[in-house]
């Protein structure tokens, strides 16, 4: 699903038969990753030298991306910025949620990963306020995609989480037969809202991960797996 529609970018989310497993950290052979992303570059046009991903760790960090930055160095972090054109950011996920942002008016774009780590400490508010400092970017600018991630559906979490996160984001957690489910996306869209993203700006696929485990990689469901990305690039 894709409302917006854009000239000077290109975005999408890919799945399970769009270029397979990403990820290199995943079990998979080196030859077998380089492979799905050569074949997913000449696939939706970009060169794959010039993508720039990341070694996702579960924080709010953001790295700010130039010509410096390719393929074979992806910096640590679990959010992109630039604006750059012709350097497509990819996030990788199974099960987080992969966020895109686009600035329509200072033509900047970022790329976030946001597990309930991540999202706990709000690395949405943090790469708007980088766009915002970097790129001058105003919220009433910013266009969000949000892509599939694990539902509060499938997304058990201990006591323990509920107990120490309850009182900030009650809102977003279900209890059922004695058990405690998060929604992660309820947090995140709240968060966007809290930053000042209007909700016209923001579109969500809605689909959970672990529930549709032919389509996308869900580490909840399936344990050891691959990983599916999103992908954004200024034109």
């Amino acid at each position: 699903m894709q409302k917006f529609d854009f000239l000077d970018i290109f975005y999408r989310f890919t799945t399970r038969d769009f270029g397979a497993n990403l990820a290199f950290h995943v079990g998979d052979e080196i030859s077998a990753v380089l492979a799905n992303h050569t074949f997913l570059a000449k696939k939706l046009g970009y060169k794959k030298d010039t993508l720039v991903h990341m070694k996702q760790i579960h924080s709010n960090l953001v790295h700010i991306v130039d010509e410096q930055d390719h393929f074979d160095t992806p910096p640590t972090c679990d959010a992109l910025v630039t604006n750059k054109k012709n350097i497509p950011l990819m996030v990788m996920v199974a099960d987080c949620t992969p966020i895109l942002f686009y600035d329509s008016t200072c033509k900047a774009i970022g790329v976030a990963h946001a597990g309930r780590a991540g999202t706990f400490t709000n690395i949405v508010s943090n790469v708007i306020e980088t766009m915002k400092n970097e790129y001058g970017s105003k919220v009433e600018n910013i266009f969000v995609s949000i892509g599939s991630a694990i539902g509060v559906c499938c997304y058990e979490v201990g006591s323990e989480i509920y107990e120490e996160s309850k009182e900030k984001f009650s809102y977003a957690f279900e209890i059922r037969d004695k058990k405690y489910y998060l929604s992660i996306n309820k947090i995140l869209l709240s968060q966007l809202q809290e930053c000042g993203i209007k909700e016209k700006n923001i579109e969500n696929e809605g689909i959970c991960t672990a529930c549709n485990t032919q389509e996308y990689f869900s580490y909840r469901a399936e344990g050891k797996t691959g990983r599916f990305a999103g992908i954004l690039m200024l034109k």
